[in-house]
């Protein structure tokens, strides 16, 4: 783990496309300001944990294909229906 020092207003460059900014330091918070391409997504790491915790679970559940094409197909009958109308 690389560790920097940085005050306010200073920033630091990763992979020539991601800027780190601190914006404010007041006590033990610090904001951040993150300039990167919509192509890279950013999380705080709690919510990204999240995030992998409901992948892991649907990567369990057990799918009734059977009902899933009937699903499927209803919601194709009901799309084909409207623009009929």
């Amino acid at each position: 783990m690389l560790i920097l020092s940085r005050k306010k207003d200073e920033s630091i460059i990763i992979d020539d496309k991601i800027k780190i900014k601190v914006i404010d330091i007041d006590g033990n918070r610090i904001q951040l300001g993150i300039s990167a391409p919509e192509s890279i997504t950013i999380h705080r790491e709690e919510v990204y944990l999240e995030i992998q915790e409901e992948n892991r679970m649907a990567a369990l559940e057990k799918v009734n294909l059977s009902e899933l094409a009937a699903n499927l197909k209803k919601g194709a009958s009901q799309k084909k229906n409207k623009k009929g109308e």
